[in-house]
C-alpha cells in the first residue's frame, strides 16, 4: 500500500506530523479527520527514479544496507513459504522492515505487482536496491515456479555476502590504517622535513649523491604540484572506475583478479564455493538442472567463470556433460570438477556439490585470515624501505659533511 506523510493541526494549534500505511489519498484524508485534528497537507511518499537524481530521497537510498536487504529477503522468504500470496506478503514487508527507504520502495514494488507488473520487474524498477542479479534471480523463480526457493537462496546469498564483506574489512582493517598513517608520515618527512635539509645540502656545493638528488627532486614536486598530483589519482581512480564498467574493461579486470597470487585464489573460492552452494541447493528442492545453471550464472561476479557456468548450461541443454566446459575454461580447480563428474556418473550430484561448497567455504575463511598475515608484512618491508630510502639520502651527505670537517 502507498504510504502518505501528513501535517495537521490539533486543538490547541500544535502541529502534527505522521505517516500512513493506506490504499489511497482519500481514505488517508479521512483517517487524520477521524483523529479529530484539522488536516494541512497530506502526499505521497515516493522514492527516488531509477535513472537517480538530486532529491533528498536518491541520496537516501544508498542507505539501505546490505543487513536491510539481506533481512527483508529472510521476511519475504518466510512470507512466501508460509504460501502467502505475493501481494499480501508484499504488504506485510511493508509493515516489517524499519529502513524508510526500502518501506517507501517496497510499496511502490506492492503497488507496480497490484497493477499486473510481474515482481522481478518490479524490483528491477530501483536497481540502487536490487542488482541485476537479484531480479533475474527473481524472474527465474517466477518462470520456474520456485520462487521460494530462489528467495531462501538469495537471503543466504546476501547474508553470506555480508559476512563475508564484515570478515574482509575486519582483515583489512589494520593494514589500511597502518598504510594510512605510512601515507601521511611520508608526505610530512617530503614537504615540511627534506626541505630545511635540502638548504643544507645545496649550502655545501658538492655533488650530491643519486638517491639524494632524488629525494630533493620528490619533495620539490610534492611542495610545488601537489595540487597536480590530487587531480591526477582522482582523474586515475574515475577512468578505471569507467573503464572497469564497460565490457572490455570488465572482462579484463576480472581475468587480473584471477591471476593475482593471493586475491585470485581467493577469488576462485568464493565463486567456487558459490556455484556448487547455490546449484546444490537449487537441484535439491527440485529446480530443472537448465533453470538452475541460469540462476547460478547470475550469482558469479566474475565474468568468466560466468562464461564457463553458460557454456556448461548450453553442454547440458545439448545432452552433454555439465563437466567438460568447467574443465576447459581453467577457473575450477581440478578437485572440484573430478566431484562433479563422479556425482554425474554416480547420481549423487547433489551430495557432492555440497561436500565441496562445504569444503570451500572453510577454505575462505581461512585465505582471508592468511591475507592480512601475508599484506602485514609487506606493508611492514615496504615502509621501511621508503624510511631507509630517505635515511641513507641524508646520512650520506651528511657523512661527507663530516669528513670535509
Amino acid at each position: 500500500m502507498p504510504i502518505y506523510n501528513y501535517k495537521a493541526l490539533d486543538r490547541s494549534g500544535k502541529e502534527i506530523k505522521g505517516t500512513l500505511n493506506i490504499d489511497s489519498i482519500a481514505s488517508a484524508k479521512q483517517k487524520v479527520r477521524a483523529m479529530g485534528v484539522m488536516l494541512v497537507d497530506i502526499k505521497e511518499q515516493r522514492s527516488a527514479p531509477a535513472g537517480g537524481g538530486s532529491t533528498a530521497l536518491s541520496r537516501f537510498q544508498s542507505r539501505v544496507t546490505v543487513e536491510d536487504l539481506a533481512l527483508m529477503t529472510r521476511q519475504f522468504a518466510t512470507l512466501i513459504k508460509a504460501k502467502i500470496p505475493v501481494a499480501e506478503a508484499l504488504s506485510a514487508l511493508v509493515e516489517q522492515v524499519d529502513n524508510e527507504t526500502l518501506r517507501i520502495v517496497m510499496s511502490e514494488v506492492k503497488q507496480k505487482v497490484n497493477e499486473g507488473a510481474s515482481l522481478a520487474d518490479a524490483l528491477g524498477a530501483h536497481p540502487k536496491i536490487f542488482t541485476s542479479v537479484y531480479a533475474n534471480m527473481v524472474s527465474a523463480g517466477e518462470a520456474s515456479g520456485t520462487l521460494e526457493i530462489v528467495l531462501l537462496r538469495l537471503a543466504d546469498f546476501t547474508e553470506s555476502q555480508m559476512k563475508l564483506r564484515n570478515k574482509i574489512k575486519s582483515a583489512m582493517t589494520y593494514p589500511v590504517i597502518m598504510g594510512f598513517f605510512g601515507f601521511v608520515m611520508m608526505n610530512v618527512i617530503f614537504i615540511f622535513v627534506i626541505p630545511k635539509i635540502a638548504k643544507i645540502f645545496i649550502s655545501m656545493k658538492k655533488e650530491l649523491p643519486l638517491q639524494t638528488k632524488i629525494t630533493i627532486w620528490i619533495s620539490n614536486f610534492m611542495q610545488d604540484y601537489w595540487w597536480a598530483v590530487i587531480l591526477a589519482l582522482f582523474g586515475l581512480y574515475t577512468f578505471v572506475k569507467r573503464y572497469i564498467k564497460s565490457p572490455k574493461g570488465e572482462s579484463q579486470w576480472h581475468a587480473f583478479q584471477l591471476k593475482l597470487p593471493v586475491i585470485g585464489i581467493l577469488v576462485k573460492m568464493i565463486n567456487v564455493s558459490r556455484f556448487c552452494s547455490t546449484l546444490a541447493t537449487l537441484l535439491n528442492s527440485g529446480v530443472p538442472i537448465l533453470t538452475a545453471l541460469t540462476i547460478v550464472k547470475n550469482l558469479i561476479p566474475n565474468v568468466h567463470m560466468k562464461d564457463a557456468v553458460e557454456k556448461a548450461r548450453i553442454s547440458v541443454s545439448e545432452g552433454a556433460s555439465i563437466v567438460t566446459p568447467l574443465v576447459n575454461s581453467g577457473h575450477f580447480p581440478a578437485m572440484v570438477t573430478h566431484m562433479i563428474r563422479l556425482g554425474e556418473k554416480s547420481g549423487e550430484l547433489e551430495p557432492m556439490l555440497k561436500i565441496v561448497s562445504e569444503n570451500y567455504e572453510e577454505q575462505v575463511e581461512s585465505k582471508i585470515g592468511g591475507l592480512t598475515s601475508v599484506l602485514e608484512p609487506i606493508m611492514m618491508v615496504c615502509l621501511g624501505l621508503g624510511v631507509a630510502f630517505i635515511v641513507f639520502s641524508v646520512v650520506v651527505p651528511m657523512m661527507s659533511l663530516n669528513s670535509v670537517k
